[in-house]
């Protein structure tokens, strides 16, 4: 007799598409997720991700959310923009961004670097360099040998109640 369980992909005989959180149904005896508007989605049981076959974007799941895992600047930057809307909208105003350590070389140049005040000795400026990403600013995650979710978690926006001193996060004529 087939155990039931083994007919699905690692992921179950269903989930929710990574774009549009539509739940979707595993194909039995594959490890395959088809959504309707996105398309097949496969599960690589070695390194638990799921693939977009269509776009070759990988996912990564914790706590039953899906993490888009970027191999690209612009992709992690547009995913943190895109979190900033979401808070504007819902009436909140980021204060600092929190990213994985693993996209620490990624987007390290993207990053705008404020210098301290001059007269300054060297190894203190070294030190006291503000990494900011949109105005606002940037650290990065613990290892993920100590909190195992940035492993899997892109960025974390800590936030406050209020619009942001400056809409949209970015300045395009300063």
């Amino acid at each position: 007799m087939i155990n039931s369980a083994s007919q699905y992909p690692i992921f179950g005989p269903e989930i929710q598409c990574p774009h549009c959180r539509q739940t979707i149904p595993a194909l039995t005896l594959t490890d395959t997720y088809l959504c309707q508007r996105h398309g097949a989605f496969e599960a690589n049981p070695n390194t638990r991700e799921l693939i977009h076959l269509q776009s070759g974007r990988h996912w990564r799941q914790w706590n039953n959310e899906w993490y888009r895992q970027h191999t690209h600047p612009d992709g992690i930057r547009f995913e943190i923009h895109e979190a900033l809307d979401r808070l504007y909208t819902q009436g909140y105003r980021a204060t600092r961004v929190i990213i994985a350590q693993r996209y620490k070389s990624l987007i390290g140049a993207y990053l705008e670097r404020s210098t301290p005040w001059r007269g300054q000795p060297e190894s203190a400026a070294a030190s006291s360099t503000k990494l900011k990403l949109y105005g606002l600013p940037v650290e990065f995650s613990p290892d993920s040998k100590e909190e195992p979710c940035w492993e899997v978690i892109n960025f974390e926006l800590e936030k406050e109640r209020g619009v942001p001193i400056r809409y949209p996060y970015f300045r395009l004529f300063e």
